[in-house]
This record gives C-alpha cells, structure tokens and sequence, in this order.
C-alpha cells in the first residue's frame, strides 16, 4: 500500500505548500467547470448567463447540506493518521462513504422536483424561468456522483494524498471543455440543448470521476481502503460524524443561503445586473480558491498534528498559513483591480452595460481579498481541532449580521442602488477577518483540543 507523506514533522512550510499547491490547483479546475459553462453560455447571451447565476446558490445550498459531513471525514481520517491508526483510518472513510451516499440519493431528489418553486422564489423572471429550472434539474441527477468525488477527494485530502484528485479532475475538466459546446450548440447529430447542455456535460464528466474514486477507495493501494463490511449503520460512528459535520453543513448551507438572498436583492435591479453579478460571483469564486487551498491544507496538517499531540505544531501551522493567506490573496485583489474591465468582457462581450457594472463590483471587492483569505484559513484551523462551531458561527456572523443587512439598507435605503450590494463584501470581510483573528488570538481551540483530544 501506498504510504502518504508524513506532516507530522519537518519543515511547516514544505508541508504547507506541498499540499495546499494540489489542492489548490484542484480546485481551480473545479471552479474551471463553471467558468467555461460561464464563458459557452455568454454566446447565447446575458439572459444564459443570468439564468445559471441564479440555479448557482441554490445548488450550493442543497450540496451544503451534505457537504459538511465529506469535511468531517477529512478531520477525523487525519486525526486517525496522526495517531498512526491505520483500521481506524478505513473504518472511518467507509463510514463516510456509506452514509454520504444515501444522504447524496436524498438530495437530489429533493433538488429535482423542487427546481421550479425554488427559481420562482429566488426571483427568476420569465425570461430566465424555464431555462434555470432546466439547468437546476439537470444538475440535481449529477448530486450522487458529485457528492461521491467529494467524498474521495475530501478523505485523500486527510491522509495527505493530494496530488491523485488533481490529476481526476484535469482530466474531466478537460473533457468537460470539450462537451459543454457540443452539448449547448449541438452538432451533427447531437442537438443543442441551451443553457441544460451545459449541466448536462458536467453531469457526464462529474460521473466519470465519481467512478473512478470510488474504485481507487475499493482497490486500496493509494493509503485508504474501503469495504462493503464496514458499511453499515453504526450510530456511535455517525452520531460522532453528524457532531462535527452538522456545525460545517451550517456553515456551508448559511453561505449558500446568503448568496440565494444575495441573489433575490440582485434579481430586482433586472437581468444586466444579475449577469453583472454572476460574472463578478464567478470571479469571486475563482479568488477564494487559493485561499480554500491553503485552508484545507491548514485542516489536514492541523487534524494529523493534533493527532499526533503536537499542539504547538499546528498552531505554528496556522500562524504561517494565514500569512500567505493574507498577502497572496492581497496581491491577487490588486492584480483583478487593474484588470477588471477585460476580465467582465472576457464572460461577455457584447454587452457594455453588463461589462462596466460587473468591473465595478469587482474593483470594489477586490481590495479585501486579503481579509477574507484571513477568514477562511483561520477556518481551516478551527475545523482540523474538530472546532467545527467555530468556523459556523464566524460565517453566520459575516453573512447573516453583516453582507446581506448592509447589503440591504444601501441599496435600498441610499442613493447607492444596486451598487449598495456591491460595497457589502468589503465590509463583511473585513468585520469577519477581525473577528476570526480575535478568536484565534484568544486560543480556546486549543484548550479545547487539549481537554478532548482522545474523543476522535
């Protein structure tokens, strides 16, 4: 069997880069997924586009619910790593496996025949109706494997194996580059199937490599081994699941939650300033990805030091990360300042309105990148000591106190307008970026690790 590096020992920032560079990159070419349906679906126009921005926060909503369960598998498989406990390590990922799945079956049940309420809800006009509600339902029969790559991605993440989901996902994104045209446009005999051919492509690709990291977990020569055996309902095992992955499927629901209210302030300016948002959104989604990388690095070094009981060690870990957390993500904000313009027009072209409003937001966010690289590392850190209320309540706070009120009262209470939403990222970044820091500072994380550190 394979044996992953060992992040208990050595150089902290080696340990840091080599992992959170894969991670990184992987979920760049996730991001790269909606990123080219983004960039296809500009050719049909501004109502395409809008129309996806709005099926966006709602798919992430519904994948939230279950996606912080995949996280806890993370924190506990690389606990187990630490403490060098190889059955604990299967157990716990079959575990995961096991109940992910049905949970994934649920979803995307619930997704499908909820997609015309929920786009109704959000403020769909009937311009952009039918096509959201197609590209929802499509993307709803994708949750199973979808949510099975996350599983496999997020338990090879704990063990430190990260290079082997980068390479998974090149492969599909690459594909999906290729079918998302033919699936929109059609071609030859294959008919162009709008704004639901580019759901349909990622379903396709998203299966493949849900196939392929599940026969990875079964074959058990990379560091994991899963069996059907262990496949059965323990109610310790998941009642322990559910304590640290409830408080991150809050987390994640809560932000997805945020931009769906986000995206119903958004709907009332029309479909130019939706499509503004979505591209200014889509960026967004693009500059968070290091900072996610450099966060689930964090989690993963910070889960196998502490199993290990090397408290000291993780929290240097932390300490370095934010750092390179707070001036990458800085230098990147100036770098999208300079460049917004181009970058809009990039996503659409033809559309001057859209392009100007959609440059503004960006240049208005794009200074507090730092901030938020802050808060998302700093999360990191909260959920790898098991922490996961922490990173919960900080996301409640950021979203819920801040964004979406102050979002609120500017636009609609000043002469601001629509751009009133914009100035509320700022804001809550920095608010949040404080608080966290704060609460790191404080270090009753690590009291806490110390008081419950043989619990996991």
């Amino acid at each position: 069997m394979a044996k992953p590096k060992k992040y208990t020992e050595g150089k902290i920032l080696n340990s840091l880069v080599s992992l959170a560079f894969p991670i990184i990159m992987a979920n760049v070419l996730q991001t790269a997924y909606q990123l080219i349906d983004t960039f296809w679906l500009g050719r049909l126009g501004a109502n395409a586009v809008a129309a996806v921005s709005l099926s966006f926060p709602i798919l992430f909503l519904v994948l939230s619910l279950g996606g912080g369960l995949t996280l806890a598998g993370t924190v506990m498989v690389s606990q187990h790593k630490g403490a060098e406990n190889q059955g604990k390590v299967n157990y716990a990922s079959s575990q995961t496996v096991f109940v992910i799945f049905f949970i994934s079956i649920l979803l995307a049940a619930v997704g499908y025949f909820s997609a015309e309420p929920l786009m109704k809800i959000v403020g769909a006009g009937p311009e952009i109706l039918k096509d959201s509600i197609s590209y929802f339902q499509v993307s709803s029969f994708g949750f199973v494997f979808l949510f099975m790559f996350f599983v496999f991605q997020s338990l090879m993440r704990g063990i430190g194996n990260v290079y082997l989901p980068m390479f998974i996902i090149l492969g599909t994104v690459f594909l999906n580059l290729v079918l998302d045209p033919l699936f929109i446009f059609g071609w030859g005999p294959i008919e162009g199937n709008g704004v639901a051919g580019a759901a349909i492509a990622s379903v396709f690709t998203q299966g493949i490599s849900a196939v392929i990291g599940m026969a990875i977990l079964f074959n058990g020569k990379r560091g994991i081994k899963i069996k059907f055996t262990h496949m059965k309902w323990d109610f310790l095992w998941v009642k322990k699941l559910f304590e640290l992955g409830i408080p991150s499927s809050l987390d994640q629901s809560s932000r997805a939650a945020g931009m769906t209210f986000m995206i119903m302030l958004v709907t009332s300016f029309g479909s130019e300033v939706v499509a503004a948002y979505g591209v200014g959104a889509r960026i967004l989604s693009l500059v968070v990805v290091p900072a996610l990388g450099f966060a689930i690095a964090t989690t993963s070094l910070v889960g196998q030091n502490i199993g290990a009981n090397k408290i000291k060690r993780a929290e240097k870990i932390g300490d370095l990360s934010n750092k390179i957390g707070f001036f990458g993500l800085t230098g990147i904000g100036v770098l999208l300042f300079i460049f917004a313009e181009p970058i809009t027009a990039f996503f659409i072209p033809n559309d001057p309105t859209v392009i100007k409003n959609g440059a503004l937001f960006i240049k208005i966010m794009a200074p507090s990148f730092g901030l938020l690289g802050v808060q998302q590392i700093l999360n990191g850190v909260f959920n790898g000591a098991g922490f996961t209320q922490a990173s919960m309540l900080i996301s409640i706070f950021s979203l819920w106190i801040v964004r979406f009120p102050t979002a609120f009262m500017l636009s609609n209470k000043t002469s601001l307008g629509f751009e009133g939403i914009w100035w509320a990222f700022p804001i809550s970044n920095f608010l949040a970026a404080i608080l966290a820091f704060a609460y790191y500072k404080m270090g009753y994380w690590k009291l806490r690790v110390i008081k419950k550190r043989h619990e996991i």
